[in-house]
């Protein structure tokens, strides 16, 4: 069944995997080419002199660094994207590198060199003659390890906004949806063991110990020629001079569009997408699922490697402008003034819905009680049991302060998973949930939704937060954007997120679905 879902998946969206898999080659190989380059002059450097032995030591403490943890510290120097990537897979993949030329060398007999000595060869010639040709091997074998490595630590670079496969895989964990998840995992696999088959035949060919022959011998030094390698230097360089100016160019006439990762952003970055390619000759560069939110796009704005993305104004209220007090949206303008003078950023497009926390009961309670605010059922919850993900009850916005706000009691609480509290709602476990006021699962649920009567909880109205300098360098963004004001209504937006985490439908389909629908399209 898997099978067939993951088939029926690469074939409805073969352009996406293309995509992404293009791109996980491109970040990995970059990397492998760097540490292939560093890590073998370091460790020729480590092997012909002793004394930088230190090297060694420094090199296998930065492995120890967890992997997410290096992504992680590196936003703050290069940002988040594929540059951070490449600059964190290049450190990872230093270590085997190093260790693999250091090894390579060193355990050379020594009696070969001293005979070289003998007949006359300089330090240099005993080097690129004797010691890379013989070494060979063990350089091969840590390549091919490196190699491995690099492909598969690729998807976890989707963390911090970078492409590859690795988007595939996060996405599908924040969607619920298994069968992407698996397809990503798989197609990364399948990369790493095509590039592994192909340089385990090269190795093949290197696999001997010393030279046995002068025409084995004069192989191994072609591989080091300084002409051989000479050009492949100029052809890398070329490459990467050439392939820099189609980018750039590509740049001038694209929009980054970032996205937080869960389900209703999905949808609104593709809605964005498709409406500024439908409205305009731009395209747009969609990066899902930026991992820590707002905490990483935000930076990504302001560094230009991001020019639009869904933002909420509680969050924006609290996270990015650091005000204290709850928002509520007289406070819009003061929001935006502040977007504006601090970070040189506006405000466009207001959906028209609000994604704050709520408190939901089934209907039969809602009925048996006549519950319609957050004070009437104060005034029962003696009587009823209320359930909540654990992260609910540590927060200072949680039960405690919403207790104390509304003087409510409950007769017992319960820890639920964020994927359970439906459930157990409809089963009886519980009477009263807390919930998103656009999660999938009110659409076609058997919820009442109470209303928030003292404003307890701050408004997460949702919109789109735009760089000025690209408005100013194409306003006719604005004009699309804009066509995005009051379109979106909780109910619509619990609907698409619906279709996306229970019906399985693709977020790009589901946008365009709706887009046509509201005739914006």
């Amino acid at each position: 069944m898997l099978l067939n879902d993951m088939l029926t998946l690469l074939i409805n969206q073969h352009d996406f995997f293309i995509k992404l898999t293009l791109q996980h080659l491109e970040i990995s190989f970059i990397a492998i080419i760097i540490a292939i380059i560093l890590g073998l002059g370091i460790g020729i450097i480590v092997s012909e002199h002793p004394k930088n032995k230190w090297v060694l030591a420094v090199v296998n403490f930065v492995y120890t660094i967890p992997s997410i943890a290096l992504f992680g510290f590196l936003i703050p120097v290069v940002g988040i994207g594929d540059a951070n990537a490449i600059i964190a897979l290049t450190i990872y993949g230093l270590l085997p590198m190093v260790r693999g030329t250091h090894t390579g060398i060193v355990n050379i007999d020594p009696n070969i060199t001293e005979a070289a000595k003998g007949m006359g060869s300089t330090d240099k010639q005993i080097l690129r003659k004797i010691k890379l040709p013989l070494a060979l091997p063990e350089i091969m074998s840590a390549i091919r390890t490196m190699v491995v490595m690099t492909i598969a630590l690729t998807g976890i670079a989707a963390f911090i906004g970078a492409g590859g496969l690795g988007v595939a895989i996060y996405q599908g964990i924040s969607i619920n949806n298994i069968t992407m998840t698996v397809t990503g995992s798989l197609l990364i696999a399948i990369v790493a063991l095509i590039i592994d088959w192909i340089i385990g035949r090269i190795e093949k060919l290197v696999q001997y110990d010393r030279p046995k022959s002068n025409k084995e011998l004069k192989i191994k030094e072609k591989i080091f020629n300084k002409k051989t390698l000479t050009c492949l230097i100029i052809i890398i360089l070329v490459g990467g001079v050439g392939a820099a100016a189609i980018n750039e160019q590509q740049q001038q006439n694209t929009i980054h569009v970032a996205t937080k990762p869960f389900t209703e952003q999905y949808i609104m970055g593709n809605m964005l997408k498709i409406l500024i390619e439908h409205d305009t000759n731009l395209n747009v560069d969609l990066t899902t699922g930026v991992g820590g939110g707002t905490s990483n796009i935000q930076p990504g704005m302001l560094k230009g490697d991001f020019d639009i993305y869904p933002e909420y104004t509680g969050t924006g209220w609290e996270q990015v402008l650091k005000n204290k007090g709850i928002y509520n949206e007289t406070e819009y303008k003061q929001l935006t003034d502040q977007y504006n003078q601090k970070y040189n950023l506006s405000w466009v497009g207001m959906y028209g819905f609000d994604n704050t926390y709520g408190i939901a009961v089934s209907k039969e309670v809602a009925d048996k009680y006549d519950l319609k605010t957050y004070s009437d059922l104060a005034k029962v919850a003696p009587q009823l049991s209320f359930g909540a993900e654990p992260e609910f009850y540590q927060r200072e916005d949680g039960y405690n302060a919403l207790c104390e706000a509304y003087g409510m009691k409950f007769k017992s609480t319960t820890n639920l998973d964020i994927g359970l509290k439906y459930d157990a709602l409809k089963s009886q476990k519980v009477d009263v949930i807390v919930i998103y006021t656009t999660d999938g699962r009110l659409h076609n649920s058997n919820c009442t939704i109470l209303k928030d009567d003292k404003h307890f909880y701050p408004s997460y109205e949702c919109g789109n937060v735009v760089r000025n300098d690209v408005l100013q360098k194409h306003p006719e963004i604005r004009t699309s954007l804009l066509k995005l004001n009051n379109t979106i209504s909780e109910d619509d937006m619990s609907k698409m997120n619906y279709e996306v985490e229970v019906e399985k439908k693709d977020p790009h389909d589901v946008a365009e679905q709706y887009l046509k629908a509201k005739g914006l399209i």
